[in-house]
C-alpha cells in the first residue's frame, strides 16, 4: 500500500545496510584493543595541554581515533566529517558520540586528530593485526613487499614559482609585522608574480634568463628587508613573527642558490640538495623507472595473504629496493615472533645477498618476480610454488591501489613530516579495520 505521507514517524531507526554491518565489525575490533587508547590520550594531553581532571570535557581518545578512521575511510575533509558526524546515526554510533550532545566542529576535529602521533597509529595497527591473528584472519606465514610513492600536497615545483612563493610569504609576514610593530617592510609581490608568469610563458631559455635575473633581484631585496625586520622584531621580542621570518628566510635563500646554479650557471643540482616546496620542505624527489618524477615520499608496504598491511615504512630519500629486503623480513619477524615461511618480491629487490639472508633467517621459499641472475632452483623448491608466489606478489598491487583510491594514500593532505607519517599510518589502520571486518562478516553481508 502506498500513502501520500506518514502521520507519525518511528522514534527509532534501524539500519541493516552492508556498510553499517562493516562498521559494527570494525567497532568490535577497536573495542578489543582499548589499551592502545591510553597512548592516544597522552598525545592529546601533550599537544592540547589540557588538564585530565579539570576544565571542560573534550573529545575522548576513543572518539578522536574513531573519527580519524571515518575521515580516512571515506576521504572526507574536516568540514565534511563534521557534517556527517552531526547527520549520520551510523557515524555517530561508530564514533561513540551521544545522540543528545553537540557534534564536534571541524576545527575541533582537526586539532584533535592532528595531535595523534604516527607512533600511536602504528601501535593501533599492531593491535588490529594481533586481533586478526587471534581470529585466524592472518597468520603471518606469507609476506609480500612492494614500494609506492605518496605525494606531498604541493604544486608542481618550478624555480620561478618557488621564488614567487618566497616573495609572497615574506611580504605577507613583513606587512603584518609592520602593522603591529612598525618594522621594515617592502612589497614586490605583484612584480614577482608578473615575472613568474612571464617565465612560464617564455618559449625559449634565452628569453627566460633575463626574467629570472630580475626575479632573483626582487627576491634578494625581499630577503634583505626580511633580515632587517627580523633584527627589529627580535629587539621588540616579537617571537612569533621573528620565528616565522627566520624559518622562511633560510628556505628562500636555498631556493635562490639552487636557481642561480641551475639557470644562470647551468649546473646539475643533486636531488638531495634541492628544495621543491617552501611549505613542505621535507618532500623528496622520487624518480621512478627513469621516466616518472614524483614529489613526496617513498613508502614500503608489506602485506599477508589476508590483504592486511602488516608493515609500513616511510623512507628517507629514494633508497634502492634491493636494500629493503632484509629490513622488511626483520620487521615482519619482530611483529609475529618468527620469520615468514614464504616471501615474494618484485624483480627490483632481487640479489644473491638478499636471498641468502632470507634463507638464513628461516624463510623456506623466497621468490623474486625477475631472477636477476639468481638460479630459480635456489629460490623455490618447485616451479609450482614459484608460480604460486608470483601470483601472490601481484596481489599487493591491488592493495596499494585500494589504499590510494579509497583511503587517500595517493596524496597526503596533512602538513609537515610528522603529520605525513601519521596520515599514512591512519590510512593503513582504516584499511586494515575494513579488511578485518569484511573477512569476518558473512559473504552475503560483506559482498
Amino acid at each position: 500500500m502506498r500513502r501520500a505521507y506518514h502521520p507519525q514517524l518511528p522514534l527509532t531507526a534501524t539500519n541493516d545496510h552492508t556498510r553499517a554491518a562493516e562498521m559494527c565489525a570494525m567497532s568490535a575490533a577497536l573495542d578489543a584493543n582499548l589499551v592502545v587508547l591510553q597512548r592516544a590520550k597522552n598525545d592529546l594531553l601533550r599537544v592540547r595541554k589540557a588538564n585530565a581532571k579539570q576544565g571542560r570535557e573534550g573529545m575522548t581518545a576513543e572518539q578522536v581515533v574513531r573519527s580519524a578512521v571515518v575521515k580516512q575511510m571515506f576521504s572526507f575533509s574536516y568540514d565534511e566529517l563534521a557534517f556527517h558526524l552531526s547527520d549520520s546515526q551510523v557515524f555517530r554510533g561508530f564514533c561513540r558520540l551521544h545522540p543528545g550532545t553537540t557534534p564536534p566542529k571541524k576545527s575541533t576535529l582537526q586539532a584533535n586528530i592532528g595531535a595523534v602521533r604516527a607512533e600511536t597509529w602504528e601501535a593501533i595497527n599492531k593491535a588490529v593485526i594481533s586481533y586478526a591473528r587471534e581470529l585466524k584472519v592472518e597468520d603471518g606465514r606469507w609476506m609480500r613487499t612492494d614500494a609506492t610513492v605518496v605525494a606531498s600536497n604541493i604544486h608542481h615545483p618550478l624555480d620561478s614559482s618557488l621564488l614567487c612563493d618566497g616573495v609572497r610569504v615574506l611580504t605577507r609576514t613583513l606587512l603584518r609585522a609592520r602593522e603591529t610593530y612598525g618594522t621594515t617592510a617592502v612589497n614586490h609581490a605583484r612584480r614577482a608574480k608578473r615575472r613568474a608568469i612571464a617565465i612560464l610563458n617564455a618559449g625559449r631559455m634565452t628569453k627566460r634568463v633575463p626574467l629570472y635575473k630580475d626575479l632573483l633581484k626582487i627576491t634578494r631585496k625581499t630577503v634583505l628587508a626580511a633580515e632587517q625586520a627580523l633584527t627589529e622584531l627580535t629587539r621588540h621580542r616579537a617571537i612569533v613573527y621573528a620565528t616565522k621570518l627566520a624559518y622562511f628566510i633560510e628556505l628562500v635563500k636555498r631556493v635562490i642558490d639552487q636557481t642561480e646554479r641551475r639557470v644562470l650557471r647551468e649546473e646539475s643540482v643533486p636531488a638531495d640538495e634541492k628544495i621543491v616546496s617552501l611549505f613542505e620542505p621535507h618532500t623528496d624527489i622520487i624518480v621512478k623507472d627513469r621516466r616518472d618524477t614524483h614529489y613526496g615520499h617513498k613508502v614500503t608496504l608489506s602485506t599477508g595473504r589476508s590483504g592486511l598491511v602488516l608493515d609500513l615504512v616511510i623512507e628517507k630519500g629514494n633508497p634502492s629496493d634491493s636494500t629493503l629486503v632484509v629490513r622488511s623480513a626483520e620487521r615482519h619477524a619482530a611483529l609475529f615472533g618468527q620469520a615468514p615461511e614464504r616471501t615474494a618480491f618484485d624483480g627490483a629487490y632481487a640479489s644473491k645477498a638478499n636471498l641468502e639472508a632470507l634463507k638464513a633467517s628461516g624463510t623456506r621459499e623466497a621468490c623474486f618476480s625477475k631472477p636477476a641472475g639468481l638460479p630459480l632452483t635456489d629460490q623455490t623448491s618447485t616451479p609450482r610454488i614459484r608460480n604460486m608466489l608470483k601470483r601472490f606478489r601481484a596481489g599487493i598491487e591491488a592493495t596499494v591501489s585500494f589504499l590510494k583510491r579509497s583511503f587517500g594514500l595517493s596524496r597526503c593532505t596533512w602538513k609537515g613530516l610528522k603529520h605525513f607519517r601519521a596520515y599514512c599510518w591512519c590510512s593503513t589502520v582504516a584499511h586494515n579495520l575494513l579488511t578485518v571486518a569484511r573477512a569476518l562478516l558473512p559473504k552475503t553481508q560483506s559482498g
